[in-house]
């Protein structure tokens, strides 16, 4: 069983910048994939950024160039760093851990509201 707790969410000035974390606790063995995926009002969930035990990435088009996804392994801690906000980054960003048996674990979320 794996508990995963984001921080770092919060309000922020289209342009400006804020970087979320989601540490893993409990199992954190063979956590295959981190990443993150958000979901804003009235919207369908969109997969924002990945990044898999070996460091491969990948990232939505829409924040490509402006947001970085990055994993500390020691800390079994994901990150995404997100640069020149804008308004329709507005959501709800929730981590994810994959895990090499398929199992897939989520947080409970943290909002991002940019003006």
């Amino acid at each position: 069983h794996v508990q995963l707790v984001e921080s770092g969410g919060g309000s922020v000035q289209a342009g400006g910048s804020l970087r979320l974390s989601c540490a893993a606790s409990g199992y954190t063995y063979d956590m295959y994939c981190m990443g993150w995926f958000r979901q804003a009002p009235g919207k369908e969930r969109e997969g924002v950024a990945g990044i898999s035990s070996d460091g491969s990435t990948a990232c939505a088009d829409s924040v490509k160039g402006r947001f970085t996804v990055s994993r500390d392994n020691a800390k079994s801690t994901v990150y995404l760093q997100m640069n020149s906000l804008k308004v329709e980054d507005t959501a709800v960003y929730y981590c994810f851990v994959i895990f090499d048996s398929g199992y897939v674990s989520r947080g409970q979320g943290t909002q991002v509201t940019v003006s």
